[in-house]
């Protein structure tokens, strides 16, 4: 019996030893990669992968102007005044084409908030105002240094894992850039990796195959990332498009719509540079280039001295290029006019006529706003004040006793009919004449009325506005009666209440010198503060105040309701949009 248990023993003690080397026989892995393709948490490739696997910040840098973030689309924004909801990425152009529309003016793009950021490391921030938009953008620093933003990686990319005596220890796979950086950022002190290579790396759209450490290096050290040089358009793409198949002008303005000029040509691009114009009389020579000039791409064209075709010779500015279209835009350097020229797969099919006697209209005399209907707020007296002259070079200016505005205009033929886009100066906030700055739809129109519409593309409302021959009645003198009253100075403050807190100590001493260009100075003898002002109302009258960042006079920037004003004593008030508090301000004359 006991030589029976101890045989029992020795064949259970021989289970467990096969067992044991089974278990450690399937732990084991095939270790197939060269150890001199290791790396760690320090080591040089693993930073260049880090800074080419961050989120790519600076595609959208027309929207929120840093390298840092970038936004959660679809987001709403007002470019230039005009409403866009942007869906994806591919919609910047939008903003860019209300941008390219003016040379001059000062492009204006406002965020409507609440938004989302997406930061380098793709961790998601909600942002719900401008002021917090605005700290996280001025304490913007890339924490990932040498962005290598033209750079990305095919995934899945597979890893085998090795501790330090090279032994390997398991395998992972990431599937996206957000787990590769993740992964490397966060990789630890002794852990070697060695990517299972063949891996596919996209240089500037261009995808290469890299078999080893040293080609991964070369393929991203080497790729130039720097917009600097660089324009928007591959040139690769934009010949691939231009030298494929015919193209015909659907749109050539310069100062008045010329389509018709073109009416009967096709034109054709070769990729040695040649092209050829050709219509019913025969063929004509000429010749293009694209090229980038301080970040603006630019093509070449030249077709010779014949009319109409010596138009078109011109460095024209590429503002948009696909294989169906490429708009382009010249600004002359002598009046500052702009041109555009626009190619199309599709020959043109006629008008034109109607873009002409609009703009002959609009630039022949002056105008006056006859109504300013927003979304059912009749705001026409706002204006009542100004004369509107439009220029033949695109540019406007709106004049009044007290200031004068600043704008450019365009007229485009949208397919649907004529649209007239606007946009001047803004001073501040609650400037009427952002209400002005739109995409209009020319509803009707003749030598003695204008008139416009605009759906917004947020809320749906609809605007309305009217261009007359005549200044509107009705406004009640049209605030020229304060206007002479402010001009009839000097004023002091003999009254600031702040939501009822008496701070009028703060501007003892100051005169206060309402000028007729639309300036107002504070001048207590030591210090000088200059601002802006004007008079705008429908039935109550507004004095607008902006003096800036100035202290104390910032205080004072607002559109103050008139509540009642004598030769000698005006008295405001305004109710704040946010906690509804009361400002009170008193000007007494000296």
């Amino acid at each position: 019996m006991k030589k029976l248990i101890n045989l029992q023993i020795l064949l259970l003690l021989g289970f467990i030893l096969i067992l044991g080397s089974c278990q450690k026989e399937d732990k084991e892995f095939i270790d197939e990669t060269n150890n001199e393709e290791t790396f760690t948490a320090n080591s040089t490739i693993t930073n260049l992968l880090r800074s080419a696997s961050q989120n790519n910040g600076t595609m959208d840098n027309i929207i929120d102007g840093s390298d840092c973030f970038s936004v959660v689309f679809p987001i709403e924004v007002f470019a230039n005044g005009q409403n866009l909801t942007l869906e994806s990425i591919n919609d910047l152009r939008l903003v860019q084409e209300i941008f390219d529309q003016f040379p001059s003016d000062t492009d204006v793009l406002n965020i409507v908030f609440p938004i989302q950021l997406v930061a380098e490391d793709f961790t998601i921030i909600d942002v719900a105002n401008e002021n917090d938009f605005a700290s996280l953008i001025s304490n913007c620093t890339n924490s990932i240094i040498d962005t290598y933003a033209c750079v990305d990686f095919v995934y899945p990319i597979n890893c085998f894992i090795y501790n330090d005596n090279n032994e390997q220890t398991g395998s992972i796979t990431l599937n996206n850039a957000h787990e590769w950086l993740d992964y490397l950022l966060y990789l630890q002190e002794g852990v070697y990796i060695a990517i299972d290579y063949p891996m596919s790396v996209i240089v500037n759209g261009q995808t290469m195959s890299v078999n080893s450490n040293q080609e991964l290096i070369d393929a991203i050290s080497q790729a130039d990332c720097s917009n600097d040089g660089g324009g928007n358009t591959d040139p690769t793409d934009f010949e691939n498009y231009l030298t494929t198949g015919a193209w015909y002008v659907t749109y050539f303005f310069d100062d008045y719509d010329e389509t018709s000029d073109f009416a009967d040509y096709e034109f054709s691009f070769a990729v040695d540079g040649s092209a050829q114009a050709t219509n019913t009389s025969g063929s004509t020579p000429g010749t293009w280039d694209f090229y980038v000039d301080s970040g603006v791409d630019k093509v070449d064209l030249f077709f010779g001295t014949a009319s109409p075709l010596d138009e078109i010779d011109e460095d024209w500015e590429v503002l948009e290029a696909t294989n169906d279209i490429i708009r382009l835009k010249h600004i002359s350097g002598g009046d500052g006019s702009i041109d555009f020229l626009t190619y199309e797969r599709t020959p043109y099919s006629g008008g034109g006529g109607n873009t002409n006697d609009f703009i002959d209209n609009l630039v022949n005399g002056s105008w006056y706003v006859n109504l300013l209907d927003d979304d059912g707020n009749d705001e026409t007296c706002d204006y009542v004040d100004y004369e509107f002259v439009y220029s033949i070079n695109g540019s406007v200016t709106a004049t009044s006793p007290s200031n004068t505005k600043n704008g450019f205009w365009t007229v485009t033929d949208s397919g649907s009919g004529l649209d007239l886009v606007l946009n001047f100066d803004i001073d501040g906030q609650d400037d009427p004449f952002e209400d002005l700055n739109d995409d209009w739809d020319v509803t009707g129109y003749d030598t003695q009325l204008i008139q416009l519409m605009d759906v917004s593309g947020g809320n749906g409302g609809t605007d309305y506005l009217n261009f007359g021959r005549n200044p509107h009645t009705g406004c009640g003198g049209g605030g020229q009666g304060l206007i002479d009253t402010l001009l009839n100075g000097p004023w002091y403050v003999a009254t600031y209440l702040d939501d009822g807190v008496d701070e009028t100590y703060d501007y003892y001493g100051y005169n206060l010198t309402f000028n007729s260009g639309g300036t107002v100075v504070a001048d207590n003898g030591t210090n000088t503060f200059n601002g802006t002002w004007s008079v705008t109302g429908t039935s109550t009258l507004d004095l607008n105040l902006d003096f800036g960042t100035q202290i104390p006079f910032d205080e004072f920037n607002d559109d103050w309701d008139v509540l009642s004003y004598t030769e000698t004593t005006i008295n405001l008030e305004d109710v704040s949009g946010g906690n509804g508090g009361t400002d009170t301000l008193i000007l007494q004359k000296l």
